[in-house]
């Protein structure tokens, strides 16, 4: 449902954005560029594992599709179609 899907990016979005502050933040105090890597994967890892299965919090609002029509016989489809012109060469 699209409620889920908005919930979805917004969880995402925030725990990137939040990673990506505190890699920043720890990567500056402790003058090491790979622990702003690390700790920015570990936010997408934690990211995709909350985001990515459909858990029941993201489909709480499903779509109402419209019911199945049922249609007649297959002959009277073929004979509500229109012959094919083939183009001449």
């Amino acid at each position: 449902d699209y409620k889920g899907q908005k919930l979805a990016e917004q969880i995402f979005q925030g725990i990137i954005l939040v990673s990506a502050v505190i890699g920043f933040i720890y990567g500056y105090i402790t003058e090491q560029f790979g622990w702003t890597v690390y700790i920015v994967m570990a936010g997408f890892a934690l990211s995709c594992l909350l985001t990515l299965p459909p858990w029941p919090m993201y489909r709480r609002n499903p779509l109402k599709w419209l019911p199945v029509q049922e249609s007649g016989t297959e002959d009277k489809k073929a004979a509500d179609r229109k012959p094919k012109r083939h183009a001449k060469s």
